[in-house]
């Protein structure tokens, strides 16, 4: 069960809307800006500022329905938090990196600082939900609307920030925003933060409440584990196995983080995250047809 209310009415349909991919409305940067070796998450090499060979002249993935049976699951959990839209409509007003070629190395920079920012923001919309961080609630606005200004900027101007910087400033608050609402959990928990948790068992653990901030849970059997008021940020849940586990109020959980992991039907979620469609469709482990 539940211990306490996840994100706000106004965190699920305002704020996260706008921090989705819109992938109609982006001239396609994750497929040409970032770089990556061949490996389990890719099936090629690709250097950081060429096109993927199945990048269409759409600017859509010709793929996209299959990646992970196509050897690409590094592009199936990548998510921009809506970055791509921003760099592409707002900063560059709609001129792509064919049409302008001139400009194509400095969108893909800015790609690059907007997703960073675009998930700050992520990150800042979900500790605004949460009722026992109202205390900070205030400097949290602050740091929101800092950062949206940010966003809105040239790309001249977002090439000079120190994103790193406000990075810290931001993790900062989140930090606080967590050992707030982890405090409504009594008792001592055990304090997983960064640590190495690759395949370990978790089965049916109690976490309410645990820190596992940039831990490690590659592969890690956490079937039916209650992960409640549990603080996932940047933990690493690649091959995790989420069936049954219970995340309906984890604490800054991504999409992308479960599109890495495994699940099923009776694994519970908090709004506004989706179950992944290459999860299993049945609590018995049956594979989804979708």
């Amino acid at each position: 069960m539940s211990t306490e209310p996840g994100p706000s009415e106004l965190a699920r349909d305002s704020g996260y809307r706008a921090l989705r991919a819109d992938c109609g409305r982006c001239f396609g940067l994750c497929c040409v800006a970032p770089g990556f070796s061949a490996s389990a998450d890719f099936a090629i090499d690709k250097p950081a500022g060429h096109p993927c060979p199945h990048l269409q002249l759409s600017f859509r993935c010709g793929i996209h329905e299959d990646l992970r049976g196509h050897g690409f699951r590094g592009c199936a959990v990548y998510d921009c938090f809506g970055a791509g839209q921003q760099v592409s409509q707002v900063t560059f007003g709609g001129r792509d990196w064919r049409r302008g070629p001139q400009s194509a190395q400095q969108m893909y920079q800015v790609f690059a600082i907007m997703r960073q920012l675009h998930e700050l923001l992520w990150y800042l919309v979900a500790a605004l939900g949460l009722p026992p961080a109202r205390s900070v609630h205030g400097e949290l606005r602050r740091a929101l609307t800092a950062t949206e200004a940010m966003t809105r900027g040239p790309a001249e101007a977002l090439l000079r920030l120190d994103t790193d910087r406000h990075r810290a400033e931001v993790n900062a608050l989140l930090l606080t925003t967590s050992e707030l609402v982890r405090a409504r959990v009594p008792g001592p928990k055990p304090d997983y933060r960064g640590a190495d948790l690759t395949g370990v068992s978790l089965s049916n653990a109690d976490l309410k409440g645990v820190s596992l901030r940039g831990s490690r849970l590659i592969g890690a059997d956490l079937r039916r584990a209650d992960l409640n008021l549990a603080d996932l940020t940047g933990a690493d849940l690649r091959g995790a196995d989420l069936r049954g586990a219970d995340l309906t109020t984890s604490l800054f959980l991504t999409q992308s983080q479960l599109d890495a992991a495994e699940g099923d039907s009776g694994t519970r979620l908090p709004p506004p995250l989706t179950r992944p469609a290459h999860w299993s469709s049945s609590a018995d482990g049956t594979p989804s047809t979708s």
